[in-house]
């Protein structure tokens, strides 16, 4: 990798590729274990003979599954190029003084958010109190603030908030005058989605914004499609209108609609995830590593230092957490893959620990 170049998120195998000579086995990016479904495959070489047209800027029968498949109203759906695209649009949008954003969590949220000079609050998780949220994230909205972001399941820790504190979050935002913005891209890993989104509220609160992504319960990383829902239609044709017309390709538009009919596929990644997600943190704690008990496709862990650089000699890439705001050295992330896979993560991390290395 050039000097200067310093990616901060996980799934550099481009960078491991050119410095190694091979292919990764990468889990630093949470991925779906089971790949792209061949449904999606097949809409996706379908799409090639369109190719030579300009997609729909509006992409309208994207959104009319996505209104089906969410039961919400069609106009209360933009769609982008992934939901970081969208994150962009919004805070190129709304262009918040000061927000709020709890630590850690996603790291773009406050790339996003430095864009527009934005001031930013974080309030820090602990890990005596298993990185999980409380009232007094609720009492930080405060009339300065005007942006809040909440990440369900939270990446990079995995822990989820119940539903009722996700409410007073909602009400306190109304309240203060901020937008709540809550970032579901990693909900359908859950054992019990529904029992952790907040599209019902929609409707009577145009101020909560719910971003989605096809990237991570899809395998659709490299295809590039999100979408966010909000009922406030004046903010999303401000973001609509805050990068290019042709956000979306066509084939990312066709491959989105293919997606949404996967419902035999979603149901046994999470099957898959569920299994190896206990199998995984079992053999973790069972290395001596610490290991947040999360509810989605990774796995947040506190080993010994340079453990990263380790795993890079053994082909194996995982994500080091240090760059993220309340960890720091020792961190680490993994994805949940196939048992395979896992299996030949933990025998790399236990050979690296029998050399001594990390």
């Amino acid at each position: 990798m050039e000097k200067g170049k310093v990616l901060v998120h996980g799934g550099d195998w481009a960078g491991f590729e050119e410095a190694y000579g091979y292919r990764p086995l990468d889990f630093s990016a949470n991925i779906s274990p089971l790949g792209m479904p061949k449904g999606i495959q097949n809409a996706i070489i379908g799409s090639l003979a369109d190719a030579d047209r300009y997609p729909d800027p509006l992409c309208r029968s994207l959104t009319g599954e996505i209104a089906a498949f969410e039961a919400v109203a069609q106009d209360h759906i933009l769609c982008g190029n992934g939901a970081a695209d969208l994150l962009f649009r919004m805070v190129l949008s709304l262009r918040p003084q000061k927000a709020l954003v709890p630590a850690p969590s996603f790291f773009e949220y406050e790339a996003a958010l430095d864009t527009v000079m934005c001031g930013v609050k974080r309030y820090p998780l602990t890990e005596e109190n298993g990185f999980k949220m409380d009232d007094g994230f609720i009492e930080a909205i405060s009339g300065e603030i005007s942006m809040v972001f909440l990440c369900q399941p939270n990446n990079p820790t995995g822990v989820t908030c119940g539903r009722a504190f996700l409410e007073k979050a909602l009400a306190q935002c109304g309240q203060r005058g901020a937008v709540l913005v809550i970032d579901e891209c990693f909900n359908g890993f859950l054992d019990r989605p529904q029992a952790h989104t907040m599209q019902g509220f929609l409707c009577d609160n145009p101020h909560l914004v719910i971003l989605k992504s096809f990237t991570k319960l899809y395998a659709m990383a490299g295809v590039r499609l999100g979408y966010c829902l909000c009922s406030d239609e004046g903010l999303l044709e401000k973001m609509r209108c805050a990068g290019q017309p042709w956000a979306v390709s066509d084939m990312a538009q066709k491959a989105g609609v293919a997606a949404l009919h996967e419902r035999e596929y979603v149901q046994s990644v999470r099957e898959l995830v569920r299994r190896e997600r206990w199998w995984l943190m079992k053999c973790l704690s069972g290395l001596g590593f610490h290991v947040v008990p999360g509810e989605a496709n990774y796995l947040l862990f506190c080993g010994p230092a340079g453990l990263e650089r380790a795993m890079r000699e053994k082909g194996i890439l995982i994500r080091d957490c240090a760059n993220y705001h309340g960890l720091g050295e020792g961190w680490y992330r993994v994805a949940v893959k196939s048992h395979e896979e896992n299996m030949r993560l933990a025998e790399a991390f236990a050979a690296v620990l029998e050399e001594g290395g990390g």
